[in-house]
């Protein structure tokens, strides 16, 4: 009698570190993004994670608050995916020191995972170089190869930090990567009439869109990086679209368009007219990889519409 109860307490003791194991290891991950673009790869390689998201497509996400809440997400988190680049180092490395969370400390950074454009090594910002970024634009996302190769460093990250789901996280990305590439073919399929194409544009959020697409931005309306339109800057540039007009006048979602929008309006006083071009610099916070198929389609709709 006594062997068979301890047979049946052992088989009870075995499944309860069974059940302990597999909740366990099916324990939905927290991660913190950044940037809702990489908000979106995360769930498609980890869907049943809960992800946090610090910035929206109407922020500038050079520039946004180290709000309590943010904090508080980041202090929960287990994994962190930023862009880097300096694109957050006005409030993430707050957010960091004030989460205390050693979890992230080092995050994913994408920027670390491709070349960037306009690297410029040794530049250091001041309050009147506007936005520097010494180790190269940070505006990495728009350019879905470069994307594609963020999202098979990042599934290669958190099969180390989750061991437990690396097995299916590497069949969720490879099936990604396979979906991805066709998308990408047809995209540049569509987009072959725009190869050549020159836009004026403020800032340089898309400047790897147009590097893709084979594109040229021939005028920038701020005076330098991330300070805001100047009438005499503006002025300058009127000038230089009079003698050679571009195909569009573009600005990101974050920015305010009446900077654009006179530019555009003095063009067609002078009897040249140039669209303007509201772009979305990114895709919606909840957004998965439906959205970021969309987010591309859309772009290059609106660029071959004003084209």
């Amino acid at each position: 009698m006594r062997s068979e109860a301890r047979r049946v307490a052992a088989t009870l003791l075995l499944g309860i570190a069974a059940a302990a194991a597999t909740a366990g290891a099916a324990r939905a991950q927290t991660v913190f993004a950044c940037e809702p673009e990489w908000a979106a790869l995360v769930r498609i390689l980890l869907p049943h994670a809960r992800v946090h998201v610090a910035t929206h497509a109407g922020q500038d996400p050079h520039h946004i608050e180290a709000r309590p809440s943010l904090i508080a997400q980041l202090r929960g988190a287990d994994l962190a995916v930023c862009t880097g680049a300096e694109l957050e180092s006005g409030w993430l490395p707050v957010l960091q020191q004030r989460a205390g969370n050693p979890s992230v400390r080092e995050p994913f950074f994408a920027s670390l995972q491709v070349e960037l454009m306009d690297a410029r090594p040794g530049a250091v910002a001041t309050p009147w170089s506007g936005d520097v970024h010494a180790a190269g634009n940070p505006h990495l996302h728009t350019d879905p190869h470069r994307l594609a190769a963020v999202a098979a460093a990042l599934a290669q990250w958190m099969g180390q930090d989750f061991p437990a789901q690396r097995e299916a996280i590497e069949q969720r990305h490879a099936a990604f990567a396979a979906r991805w590439q066709g998308a990408i073919a047809d995209w540049e399929r569509r987009a072959a009439p725009l190869r050549g194409r020159r836009v004026a544009a403020q800032h340089t959020t898309f400047a790897y869109l147009w590097r893709w697409l084979g594109m040229e931005q021939v005028a920038d309306l701020e005076p330098r990086p991330g300070m805001a339109p100047t009438p005499a800057h503006l002025g300058r540039v009127r000038d230089r679209l009079l003698a050679a007009p571009p195909a569009a006048i573009v600005t990101a979602s974050y920015q305010d368009p009446r900077s654009a929008r006179w530019l555009a309006q003095q063009l067609a006083g002078a009897g040249v007219a140039v669209p303007v071009l509201l772009l979305p610099a990114t895709v919606d916070e909840s957004a998965d990889e439906a959205a970021l198929r969309a987010w591309f389609d859309g772009l290059i709709t609106s660029l071959l519409g004003a084209s």
